[in-house]
């Protein structure tokens, strides 16, 4: 079968999106291709961003392809699925050029994962992935009845048809990536990297995946749950490979980069930085010292309370109080080129104590953002929480939600964002 799997032009105009608008490797779509490969499958795999296409371009791409399937993701890759677009209108758009010329049509992605029927509509494909997709995609092409394939979801004379929950990958004993070199080529980007040393190309790897821990705010119960380890072997190829293309930072994607002693360790030999996400209460001293060894120049520390307060409201299950957090936070300053507390608005803070701890922080070297509003994810526990389990305007509630109980967002909104059903009008018109 011909298989295309479609990374669309992402654009973020008037969106409440708070990841990173770099082009960044499509890892979900490089793991669907070494899979369907391995089925004998030929495939197109197209990222809009990274190979400068618009979806127009990427439509007729696809179609001169002739595809038996055509796979689109509605996130701009798993880095970036616990905080998507609100909004379908870039999967939609492409999908609306596309029209019949693609074959059938999936959607995978976080939509489809946590709210199958509105993605299906809006989108107007023919079948929705519910969860981490590459093992599901792969699956799909390999049935003639693709209907009934488990942790999937389509529309029946209107109505929503699904086929178990949402899947979780075994991902453990996933293949080393390949990616083009000259995707590779075009990814200057170093993510969350910010000294002055940038040399070579940038990639994302992915180390482990889920994460032990349930914060009310994290968007990962439908996908990236539960907490895996990949193969060992399996990275440091994929490291190495990506070495001998050019590549000279690595941003692990990992929700929660836990300490890794062989992988540090492998990395301290070779000629590569890295950034990674973590908890810093996780980290010992020795730990944190050979993590800047191995070459790490970047750490997002999920703080997100500078109170105690804050960190239980949080379900932070954190057992360090403020001053034994902020003191390993300088320590790692200390090996660690840039280090970040990020912080998330809590009402249980008390402005002038996140005053103090911020200023303390960054008088010794740590940067500590001004909070972040909280955006309640249909896949977090803070949505369910407020109104169950998702249901066909989850996303719709969550953004007015959004939009009504805050007056300042986020430093990386340009403007105010606007209404979610203003986003989709010109595009989701299936």
């Amino acid at each position: 079968m011909k298989v295309a799997l479609v990374n669309p032009f992402w654009t973020y105009e008037d969106s409440i999106y708070f990841g990173c608008r770099q082009p960044h490797l499509p890892l979900e779509l490089g793991y669907s291709k070494a899979l369907l490969e391995a089925d004998g499958h030929q495939v197109l795999m197209l990222d809009g961003q990274i190979q400068k296409l618009d979806n127009p371009a990427l439509a007729d791409r696809v179609a001169a392809f002739s595809p038996a399937m055509t796979v689109v993701s509605t996130a701009p890759t798993y880095l970036f699925w616990r905080c998507a677009p609100p909004e379908l209108r870039v999967p939609a758009d492409f999908l609306n050029r596309l029209a019949v010329r693609g074959g059938r049509t999936v959607a995978v992605g976080p939509h489809g994962s946590a709210t199958p029927a509105p993605t299906l509509r809006k989108l107007g494909v023919d079948v929705v992935v519910r969860g981490e997709c590459e093992e599901v995609v792969a699956e799909l092409a390999r049935r003639d009845d693709w209907r009934a394939v488990p942790h999937t979801a389509h529309l029946y004379e209107g109505k929503l048809v699904g086929n178990g929950g949402v899947h979780a990958s075994s991902f453990v004993d996933h293949p080393p990536l390949n990616w083009p070199s000259d995707w590779i080529a075009a990814h200057s980007h170093h993510h969350h990297r910010f000294d002055d040393d940038q040399v070579g190309f940038g990639a994302e790897v992915e180390a482990s995946r889920g994460c032990p821990y349930n914060c009310s705010f994290c968007a990962k119960i439908d996908f990236r749950d539960a907490y895996r380890r990949r193969n060992h072997d399996a990275i440091i190829a994929e490291i190495d490979r990506l070495i001998g293309q050019g590549v000279g930072y690595i941003y692990f994607i990992d929700e929660i980069f836990l300490p890794q002693k062989a992988l540090l360790e492998a990395l301290v030999v070779r000629d590569v930085k890295f950034g990674v996400q973590t908890r810093i209460d996780l980290w010992k001293p020795e730990l944190l010292e050979l993590l800047g060894a191995a070459g790490c120049v970047s750490i997002e520390a999920g703080l997100e309370s500078l109170t105690v307060e804050g960190r239980a409201m949080l379900a932070k299950r954190c057992r360090l109080g403020t001053e034994e957090l902020a003191a390993l936070l300088v320590n790692a300053r200390r090996h660690i080129p840039f280090v970040q507390a990020n912080l998330i608005g809590v009402v249980e803070d008390d402005p002038a104590l996140v005053d103090y701890w911020r200023k303390h922080l960054i008088d010794r070297g740590v940067w500590a953002n001004e909070p972040v509003p909280l955006y309640p994810y249909p896949s977090s526990p803070s949505y369910r929480e407020l109104w169950g389990e998702p249901d066909d305007l989850a996303w719709e509630r969550a953004h007015e939600h959004y939009l009504a109980s805050f007056r300042t967002f986020s430093d990386i909104q340009e403007k105010r964002p606007r209404a979610l059903a203003e986003l989709e009008a010109t595009c989701c018109s299936h």
